[in-house]
């Protein structure tokens, strides 16, 4: 009977422990200080910030009922010969506070590459009008990179 109710003790306590928070893997999924470029004043680049939408919650029936959403943002380079350079990717919420920067220094992407961000399903953070901010440069002759959401 002793043991019993040690094992039954035991049991109990187990199920009450409190589990850690999953970690939110879409703050860091890719390694991006080995895509960090050297950029210089001489390098003679077009300047560039372009906006994205996101959706990683959305409406459902009601304004009253929403669905989390993975999202998956792309970064990507159009060009056939040249690589682009991506110096800042922002993520805000939808009344525009910042949530985090992905990265704050250039990054390249080599031609037809796409570089991508994932926004997990738990990460409820950006609500439904979450969107980004990236700021890129690139050769004057070069396509203007693409983001996609």
């Amino acid at each position: 009977m002793k043991h019993l109710l040690s094992f039954a003790l035991l049991i109990l306590l187990s199920a009450c422990a409190e589990k850690a928070p999953k970690e939110v893997s879409s703050v860091d999924p890719v390694n991006w200080s080995n895509r960090k470029a050297s950029l210089y004043a001489s390098d003679s680049l077009v300047r560039g910030i372009s906006y994205l939408s996101v959706y990683s919650e959305i409406y459902s029936e009601t304004e009253h009922r929403t669905h989390n959403l993975t999202s998956t943002i792309s970064m990507r380079n159009t060009n056939l010969r040249d690589t682009i350079y991506i110096h800042k990717a922002e993520y805000f919420d939808t009344k525009g506070s910042a949530i985090r920067t992905y990265f704050d220094f250039p990054i390249y992407i080599k031609p037809m590459e796409t570089v991508e961000i994932v926004i997990d399903e738990k990460d409820q953070s950006g609500g439904t009008g979450a969107n980004f901010l990236f700021h890129w440069a690139m050769k004057p002759t070069s396509h203007e990179p693409y983001f996609e959401g």
